[in-house]
């Protein structure tokens, strides 16, 4: 029997230590200093140099003379790229106004080692075969550091991509949910994501289409600390587009925008924002640096008010046709129904390739079938291929909530049409304590509280989820939340109630973006009331559904 609370690797004279019975996942969180290629670096270093031995910045004819390069206009690209990336600073008005950063002391360079499998494992190869420079005020010097080139597709959800140079602090011992470097099966390498469990280690990819492995032991040889977009050792590049194809999208009904990252996420660019609710733009605009939010009735906008694009997405309202409202239809009188016919409008102006658009499942089955029907033979009519599906967040987002949400692609293209397949369901191994936080605040709990002793009786494990219906509590069996909804900013306790070792509580509106599939790095905003950021995200989107038939959409049209 291996004991599992010290683990004596194979080979070297380390522990892997974990020193806590109990321990919660968190997500690693890599160093967003940007990496410099050498052309820049030589400059950077000339800087500092020059500096260091005139006591005055150098002019950027002097930079020129030095790195004998013809054309000014390089050097000035060069240290605006430097001045970017948090390297230099630069006064306007200054011949010799150029000057590094407070925060920059030195650029170092890191030895890469060899390749890292993200994907199937692949022989240990520790051959130093060259360097990146980079600046990192966490990393003093190279001493306990390497780096390595990133081969396989198994890490894109944690932002680590095919190409990519991951930079590794050298240790033995990772924490619960740490990316690591590891050893397995007898010299064989892969980054993962490392988690203990009761008698074995899962190594978790980061690819909602690819499943964990699981080892009774492995050898750590480092944590990931930063993470390098595809870097090529050669002469300086151009920097490039995500994607080539530059697809164009307008986010309309947006929310918070889930439909949005979804894309972004894919390949595609957002040119265009637009919901009702004044409340979402504080959100929207805090997370998205171009394309900001725009306030207004889409009821309201014109035509010639909107940019040219190639893909229409649109959430639009669902309460005309969810349970959980009185389904009503294209007769709600809210008017809310009849805003898919602007969806129709603009469709019909501009003509774009084509669209996505999400309602609920009830879309589908509303009035007998009809309404559905109409819409699908007024997409048609306006030349459109259309395929329409329900997909289940913990079936195709590998997100645990039970949440079926329709999904209608359409493509004026039959030729994309043809190849475009929604994608397979995944593997659920995302778990509800996998999303929640640390730390989280009393007011959230309800001890002490009138609705505690009710409650109590029935709320008695930790890590599922229970709904308070009026009356008695509810259970969610099946180990995952159900369907978030806009109703949690109604007050009251719509909101998911879990136990945790303090007590009974109430999912946190991070948790919520969280169980919605958001990234690590969403933003919420300080100032804004819980029950306007539990209706944001219970009105919002599976991040990863849509993400994943955002690709798909992009593979019927590259392929």
């Amino acid at each position: 029997m291996i004991d599992f609370s010290t683990l004596w690797i194979t080979g070297f004279d380390f522990r892997y230590l974990f020193g806590y019975n109990q321990i919660v996942a968190q997500t690693s969180s890599y160093s967003n200093m940007a990496n410099i290629t050498k052309k820049q670096k030589q400059v950077f270093d000339f800087i500092n140099s020059y500096i260091s031995d005139n006591g005055i910045s150098p002019t950027i004819e002097e930079i020129r003379k030095e790195l004998k390069l013809k054309a000014v206009s390089t050097i000035h690209e060069h240290i605006n790229t430097l001045k970017e990336k948090g390297y230099l600073s630069k006064a306007d008005n200054s011949a010799r106004g150029i000057s590094p950063s407070k925060q920059i002391r030195s650029v170092i360079e890191i030895p890469i080692v060899g390749r890292i499998a993200a994907g199937q494992p692949i022989e240990a190869i520790e051959n130093r075969e060259d360097t990146i420079s980079l600046v990192n005020p966490n990393i003093k010097s190279s001493q306990g550091h390497y780096a390595l080139r990133v081969v396989g597709e198994s890490m894109i959800d944690e932002g680590i991509f095919d190409g990519d140079i991951v930079v590794i602090k050298k240790q033995s011992v990772a924490e619960n949910g740490q990316t690591v470097v590891a050893i397995i099966d007898d010299n064989e390498a892969t980054l993962k994501k490392l988690y203990r469990e009761k008698t074995r280690f899962r190594l978790e990819p980061r690819n909602q289409n690819m499943l964990p492995f699981f080892r009774k032991e492995v050898e750590v040889r480092g944590v990931v600390v930063q993470v390098i977009r595809n870097i090529s050792t050669e002469e300086e590049k151009k920097p490039q587009k995500k994607t080539k194809h530059g697809f164009r999208t307008i986010d309309l009904f947006a929310g918070v925008g889930g439909i949005r990252i979804g894309f972004e996420n894919a390949g595609f660019k957002t040119v265009f924002a637009n919901d009702f609710e004044p409340q979402c733009k504080e959100t929207y605009d805090l997370n998205f640096k171009d394309s900001k939010l725009v306030v207004e009735d889409i009821r309201k906008i014109g035509i010639d008010d909107l940019p040219n694009f190639d893909f229409l997405l649109g959430g639009f309202p669902c309460q005309p046709f969810s349970i959980a409202g009185y389904r009503q239809g294209f007769n709600d009188e809210k008017n809310r129904g009849n805003l898919f016919f602007d969806i129709v409008r603009i469709i019909d102006a501009r003509k774009p390739e084509g669209f996505l658009l999400e309602n609920v499942k009830n879309l589908k089955s509303h009035d007998g079938g009809k309404t559905f029907k109409i819409i699908e033979e007024m997409l048609k009519n306006l030349g459109y291929h259309v395929k329409a599906k329900v997909l289940n967040s913990m079936e195709y987002g590998n997100i645990p909530q039970n949440r079926e949400r329709v999904y209608i692609v359409g493509f004026k293209n039959k030729d994309y049409y043809e190849k475009f397949c929604f994608p397979e369901p995944v593997k659920l191994t995302t778990k509800i304590t996998d999303l929640l936080e640390k730390n989280i605040s009393e007011k959230y709990y309800y001890n002490g509280k009138p609705l505690f002793k009710k409650l109590q009786g029935d709320i008695k494990e930790e890590g599922k989820v229970y709904q308070w219906r009026r009356q008695y509590v509810r259970e969610n069996k099946s180990g995952v939340c159900p369907t978030l909804t806009a109703n949690m900013g109604t007050g009251g306790h719509n909101v998911p109630i879990i136990k945790d070792k303090k007590g009974i509580r109430k999912l946190t509106p991070l948790e919520c973006a969280r169980i919605q599939g958001f990234p690590a790095d969403y933003k919420l905003p300080q100032g804004i009331a819980d029950s306007a950021l539990y209706k944001q995200f219970g009105n919002s989107v599976t991040v990863t559904v849509v993400e994943s038939v955002a690709k798909q959409m992009m593979k019927a049209m590259i392929s």
